[in-house]
């Protein structure tokens, strides 16, 4: 009721306001002061032509005093027809108009918000705020009932490799003899994900993280919720939200956990909790952080939304890295055939093959070098056999390789920690 009261006197007040103005008269003698004026020059016009006759001013100076004295008469002319325009307007008609305009103005100020606004509204104060966004939370569907909605996976992406698809297919055939294998239950959860099957993927990564048990890490954890919200479209669910709690009970410095916590937190009405916990993953860095573009395209909406004064800092200069392989995706695998052969070799076999191609890469990034995504792909691959006494090494010449480049570093850096030889 405070609320159209307020907005009521308001409207009234700038009707009352526009009123005046329109209805506001010549003030009384403003026309007798004109009218003087006027007499004034026209007494100075014959008193100047006095003057000419008795010869005290000359024809040249008469004439410009008169051609000045004439454009006032007009001016003051002018004004004094104005004035009687203005008074001679019908005032009955006037008001009228006033009063529809008036009335068109408040109606349609209220039919207006009552169209776009929120009548039924009731005033948020901080705290009731919080709390109905505490509701909002508590009250999101389950993951569950979100992959219900989902819609069935229409198989791999157009364009997948016929061998890739192949070799997926062989690793889900492996993992149902061996379901409790945690190095294939983490490849299954890897190749799910890029073939777009992320319900597949979400079931291979809780059945592992079932076996990691009390062992598994923060970066477990908050794989586990980045699979989650994969499989949610974007959603963070309830038990993604337990996923991302845990990872940074056991680590609160997770990034991806605290960017991820963070978007639940703007998800649910708390745009002020998502802005600090955003706005210390920007200012840390790296820019290159995959974190770190969806957080630079929404902090300033989020800022604005949170009451926050933030002016978006501009990107770092990128820096310089080796130029890009001419293989495919910027690496050196193996080829088709290579692909082909492999899915009809036996497991030892298979892993002599892959052992081979490593030796191969390694060989090559040691005598020719080789772009920071090789690098980071040998990096990784030697943690997957488990040789991570290998792995270490390869880490500290890339180091040495890659310091002070920025992006390059931080790419090698990440596949280090994935591989568990760097923190």
């Amino acid at each position: 009721m405070v609320f159209w009261a307020l907005t009521g006197a308001i409207v009234l007040a700038a009707v009352l306001i526009l009123s005046r103005q329109i209805l506001r008269r010549s003030p009384e003698g403003a026309g007798s002061e004109i009218t003087s004026d006027m007499q004034i020059y026209r007494d100075q016009l014959k008193e100047l032509d006095r003057d000419l006759e008795r010869g005290t001013v000359g024809k040249e100076e008469a004439d410009r005093t008169r051609l000045e004295i004439s454009r006032r008469l007009l001016d003051a002319d002018r004004q004094a027809q104005a004035r009687v325009r203005a008074t001679d307007a019908p005032e009955g008609a006037t008001r009228l108009t006033m009063g529809l305009a008036a009335v068109a103005l408040i109606a349609g100020s209220f039919g207006l918000y009552w169209v776009l606004g929120s009548p039924g509204a009731e005033d948020l104060g901080l705290k009731k705020r919080i709390a109905k966004a505490e509701e909002l939370r508590v009250a999101r569907p389950s993951q569950a009932e979100i992959e219900a909605e989902r819609p069935e996976w229409p198989g791999p992406p157009e364009g997948t490799p016929d061998d890739y698809i192949t070799l997926v297919d062989s690793l889900r055939a492996k993992m149902q003899e061996t379901p409790d294998d945690p190095r294939g239950l983490d490849l299954l959860v890897q190749h799910e994900t890029n073939m777009g099957n992320f319900i597949a993927a979400r079931t291979a990564m809780d059945r592992l993280m079932e076996i990691k048990g009390a062992e598994a890490s923060s970066d477990d954890y908050a794989r586990q919720a980045d699979v989650m919200i994969m499989t949610a479209g974007g959603f963070v669910s309830p038990e993604a939200e337990e996923a991302l709690r845990v990872a940074l009970i056991k680590d609160a410095s997770n990034p991806v956990a605290r960017y991820y916590t963070g978007l639940m937190f703007a998800q649910n009405s708390r745009p002020d909790l998502a802005f600090r916990l955003w706005r210390a993953l920007l200012e840390e860095g790296p820019d290159g952080a995959p974190w770190i573009t969806p957080i630079r395209t929404q902090i300033e909406g989020l800022a604005q939304m949170a009451g926050e004064n933030f002016t978006l800092p501009p990107r770092a200069p990128k820096a310089t890295a080796p130029l890009p392989s001419t293989e495919p995706d910027g690496l050196a695998g193996p080829s088709a055939e290579d692909m082909a052969a492999a899915a009809e070799l036996s497991d030892e076999d298979r892993q002599d093959m892959i052992r081979g191609m490593v030796d191969q890469l390694s060989e090559r990034l040691a005598t020719e070098g080789g772009t920071p995504a090789e690098w980071a792909r040998l990096i990784t691959v030697l943690g997957v056999l488990g040789d991570t006494e290998r792995a270490a090494a390869i880490w500290g010449e890339a180091q040495e390789t890659f310091a002070g480049t920025g992006d390059a570093f931080e790419m090698v850096k990440q596949a280090a920690i994935q591989a568990g030889v760097a923190e």
